[in-house]
């Protein structure tokens, strides 16, 4: 069926289109930048820290590892400060050598002698048997723990909007990363993988041979190098208190310095104002989904 229009309002119609067009150019080509801070609940140090990068800087998505020895307190706070965007940290690894871990669940296949979780992933030559590769794990044992990770997490933190794994822990066979996607999916939590969505890695900037003040300059630098599109960057903020001291593995004795830095370069005006003068929109996991859809 042909419809006639008068040439005001092919001009109208015209002018609408471009304005679209427009508006959708400019929206595409926005910089915006997720930081991502992990391990709330696993130590006082780290949970305080992550507030205040929230509060004072610029975080705004934390993941949260449930069966951490601070999880209640990681909760409250949660609950303190709901706009702080929260991602259930699946965790199947206990890696410091003065603090340990336990499952929810009982998973013996993933749990040393003690009970308590490896402390790695992947092989490490200074932990004989002390990752979940070295063992006989069992995909429905760490299916049932994960489960109860999710359901707990949801549960105390109602705001819960995603999901993440810590050292990457999920990573390791098509089997468990299948898992993840396949429960991601059933309790409706958001994931971001560069296989599913156009998010860009942000440039490495820190490292624990660097101090803060190195840390701090590289990432006003990464900060002003980024292109249009939308960046993760993930870290992970601590102080340099006697709890932080006390935690470390072999290969990683300096954490509360390396991660005091990472709380440090978070929260400077300097990082703070170049991200003003770049224009970049500091987003969430939740606000980037949205935004999808």
């Amino acid at each position: 069926m042909f419809y006639y229009c008068s040439k005001k309002t092919k001009s109208t119609i015209l002018t609408l289109l471009i304005f679209i067009c427009s508006t959708t150019s400019l929206i595409s080509q926005n910089t915006r930048l997720i930081v991502r801070a992990d391990d709330l609940g696993a130590s006082r140090s780290i949970n305080l820290a992550i507030i205040k990068s929230y509060k004072e800087g610029i975080v705004r998505s934390a993941e949260v590892i449930v069966p951490g020895p601070w999880f209640e307190e990681a909760v409250k706070l949660a609950n303190e400060y709901p706009n702080l965007d929260i991602g259930v940290h699946i965790t199947l690894t206990s890696e410091w050598s003065n603090i340990k871990w336990r499952p929810l669940t009982k998973v013996e296949s993933i749990t040393d002698e003690n009970g308590y979780f490896f402390p790695f992933v992947w092989p490490n030559g200074s932990y004989p048997r002390g990752s979940i590769m070295e063992n006989d794990w069992k995909i429905d044992e760490i299916e049932r723990e994960v489960r109860a990770q999710i359901e707990t997490a949801i549960k105390r933190i109602p705001h819960v909007s995603h999901i993440s794994t810590h050292m990457g822990c999920l990573s390791f066979s098509d089997e468990t990363n299948e898992l993840l996607y396949r429960l991601a999916k059933e309790y409706n939590l958001n994931i971001i993988s560069n296989q599913t969505t156009n998010v860009i890695n942000f440039p490495r900037w820190s490292g624990s041979q660097l101090s803060k003040e190195q840390k701090l300059k590289n990432l006003i630098n990464n900060i002003k190098s980024l292109n249009t599109g939308a960046y993760l960057l993930i870290e992970h903020p601590a102080f340099d208190d006697t709890e932080s001291q006390g935690m470390g593995h072999i290969g990683y004795e300096n954490v509360a310095e390396d991660r005091e830095g990472v709380t440090y370069s978070f929260t400077h005006d300097a990082v703070k104002s170049v991200i003003k003068e770049k224009n970049i929109e500091l987003i969430s996991y939740k606000d980037f989904f949205s935004s999808q859809k």
